[in-house]
């Protein structure tokens, strides 16, 4: 299956139904299924029809928005839940309302070893004679590794024979961002504290059977992780259970596997705990063997035999539970009624566009026009795709879209002005502004753009500037009169509220915009006309989709009610009587009293809508939500007035609007745009029924 299609998860579905498996067991673990926080294998869970035991790699006590739905989810469409460690058991029923019938306790697997003394191997590594000290698994900042080695002069100075083996490769996502920076900063370590000849770094993945034979030189274990809150550690199991005696931190399952004495607990950080616990082991073979000994006996209970036999009386009581009580489907999600397949991502015409400047606004045909140079408001968009797209489609798109993603918000950070606090908008193809300050929306869709990027971008410096520009550009918003640029400014502060949740001067301009829509609502409203304003013209649902966001997030009720009750009536004038979406046309737009202006049909009106619906869903949990989202996405695929798509499939462009007797066949930026954040919105909720919580993030 690949990771990171969420098709794959569907098809994988249909394979495991048509086979009619008898039960699912899922190895869960937040990064290694696509989507945001691993959300994709919810797609997979919501079609199977046999039960499902979920084991769960990490449980987290305060997890973030994203990782909360996930977890949601996952507790509600298994049948068993397992934990590797009573503590997870018991954050699954505090934080997330577990029951305890429902959780089985299974400690991680290990291999069936021999108690065989260390000496026997020693030999065949040349360490005949060495006291050996052990730390394996992926290499990481958070492994506290450094504590080790500033503990190892006062362990040398007593036991000049130790030898401290790090096996292991770095982690591949440090790898990714930092390089070797971690590994060659505990070598320069061991150097400045005149160790080296005392440390062996094997900078590579192992087999299982030469990992056996890396134990069997072992010692003492250390496991001197820098966080509590781990409450499985699969290198942790395989030690103890081969009966080597561990020094480690008190992280959670450290705290659980070594009590009364089945090893040596230190704390945190203290390089100095460390050298007196080993130093102690060393010094008492006698006390060091019996730990040995116990430690072993223990992990009887953890060779994959024993576990074997308690994963099937688990997969046993999923079934029975199961026949006894049926699942009810969820949200209205059936094999008659599953999620329909979604175009694939292409990118082509967005890079297309794209140059080393950032994003042309305007194309011919499916061609660039450098004539009309670029913009502000289309390097925004560009920005905010990237973002969404990284965090849904994993590395493979990372490094694709990394380059043009730098690009944008570097033309962001060229279009804030410092002296005035503002962005231009218009630059020529020759790199020349064409004016001082660009629109009170452009400067809003850079605020909303490197809100994102502060929140959600994986590269550190792209969320710093984006930090930057963000702060600089917020309090020019409190002198605008455009309610779109309000509600614009509203979405980029909450997902800045993301990266710095108690930001006083996000949180006092949220509390001021929020004020002056509903003000707007308050003076034009009546019972036939629930609009903000005696027209209703352009990005209309954004409006909506602000005081939803806001009213949930802040929390403010009435804010909220006026975005569902706006949306409600935007969806009602924007459908035709066969069904499809009707975007309110740019030729007049539609004002109060007045006829309606039918076309000229905008993408962007269609993401919007698609945008706004699927946050009425997450607020309210009402699948009416989602069906006008998909309504809406539908036009660009040819569910419109006349029939006819406006995505290219052969180009991966989108034409730039409908007119009454054609489509425009110009694919711009923004059209692009449009239907590549529709599609990004599409595939990362769909699949995710539960809403977040009404409190801050």
């Amino acid at each position: 299956m690949l990771e990171k299609d969420l098709d794959s998860y569907r098809r994988a579905a249909d394979f495991l139904n048509f086979n009619n498996a008898d039960v699912l067991c899922v190895q869960h673990e937040f990064g290694i299924y696509g989507g945001a926080a691993g959300s994709y294998v919810l797609a997979l869970l919501k079609e199977v029809r046999m039960p499902v035991v979920t084991t769960l790699h990490s449980i987290l006590s305060e997890p973030n928005t994203a990782q909360r739905h996930v977890m949601d989810e996952l507790v509600a469409r298994s049948d068993r839940l397992v934990s590797m460690a009573e503590r997870g058991a018991e954050i699954l029923r505090e934080t997330y309302g577990v029951p305890a019938s429902k959780v089985d306790v299974i400690p991680h697997g290990i291999p069936d070893v021999e108690f065989i003394g260390s000496e026997f191997y020693k030999s065949q590594f040349g360490l005949a004679d060495r006291q050996v000290l052990l730390t394996f698994g992926l290499i990481g900042p958070g492994k506290g590794i450094e504590h080790v080695i500033e503990a190892l002069p006062e362990i040398v100075r007593r036991h000049p024979n130790v030898v401290y083996l790090v096996l292991g490769a770095t982690h591949p996502h440090l790898i990714a961002h930092e390089g070797e920076r971690y590994r060659l900063s505990l070598e320069r370590l061991t150097e400045d504290r005149g160790v080296k000849d005392h440390v062996i770094f094997y900078n590579r993945f192992v087999s299982l059977d030469d990992l056996k034979e890396f134990i069997g030189t072992t010692d003492i274990y250390l496991t001197p992780y820098l966080n509590e809150a781990q409450v499985t550690s699969g290198t942790l199991a395989y030690v103890f259970g081969a009966g080597k005696a561990v020094v480690s931190t008190p992280y959670w399952h450290a705290q659980e596997l070594l009590a009364d004495g089945r090893g040596v607990l230190v704390p945190f950080r203290s390089p100095s705990a460390i050298a007196a616990a080993v130093c102690d082991l060393l010094d008492d073979p006698a006390r060091l063997e019996k730990i040995r000994r116990e430690s072993y006996q223990i992990g009887r209970q953890m060779i994959w035999s024993a576990v074997g036999k308690r994963y099937l009386d688990s997969f046993s009581h999923a079934c029975a539970d199961r026949k006894a009580t049926p699942r009810a489907a969820f949200a209205g999600w059936t094999l008659g009624n599953r999620p329909y397949d979604l175009p694939p991502l292409r990118l082509d015409h967005v890079l297309r566009m794209s140059d080393g400047t950032g994003i042309f606004q305007h194309a011919i045909f499916n061609v660039p026009d450098f004539r009309e140079g670029y913009c502000t408001d289309d390097n925004a968009r560009a920005l905010i795709l990237c973002c969404l797209l990284d965090e849904l489609g994993g590395q493979p798109l990372a490094e694709t879209l990394g380059g043009p993603a730098t690009t944008y918000l570097a033309f962001l950070a060229s279009a804030f002005d410092s002296s005035s606090g503002r962005f231009r908008n218009f630059m020529s193809h020759g790199r020349q502004w064409l004016e001082d300050a660009g629109s009170e929306d452009s400067h809003a869709r850079a605020i909303w753009a490197t809100g994102i990027g502060a929140a959600r971008a994986r590269n550190s410096g792209h969320r710093r500037l984006s930090s930057q520009l963000f702060d600089r550009g917020l309090a020019e918003v409190a002198n605008f009169s455009s309610p779109r640029a309000w509600s614009a400014t509203l979405l980029g502060i909450h997902e800045y509220l993301r990266h710095a949740p108690g930001n006083p001067a996000a949180l006092a301009m949220r509390e001021v915009l929020v004020s002056k829509l509903v003000g707007l609502w308050k003076e034009c409203a009546t019972e036939n006309w629930p609009w903000f304003e005696s027209s209703v013209t352009y990005d209309n649902a954004r409006l909506c989709q602000a005081l939803i966001v806001s009213g949930m997030w802040m929390p403010h009720s009435e804010s909220l009610q006026i975005g569902l009750k706006s949306l409600r009536w935007l969806v009602s004038i924007q459908k035709t009587q066969s069904g499809c979406f009707r975007p309110i046309g740019s030729n007049g737009f539609y004002q109060r009293d007045g006829a309606r202006a039918d076309f000229d049909q905008q993408p962007l009106e269609a993401q919007a809508m698609v945008s706004a619906c699927h946050e009425a869903f997450l607020a309210t949990h009402n699948t009416e939500w989602s069906r006008e989202a998909k309504r809406a996405f539908e036009w660009f695929l040819g569910r419109n007035d006349l029939g006819l798509p406006l995505y290219d499939f052969s180009t991966g462009g989108c034409s730039d609007g409908l007119h009454s007797d054609r489509v425009n066949e110009n694919q711009g930026a923004e059209s692009t745009l449009a239907f590549h954040l529709a599609l990004a919105e599409m595939n990362c909720v769909e699949h995710l029924t539960t809403p977040p919580p009404l409190t801050n993030p």
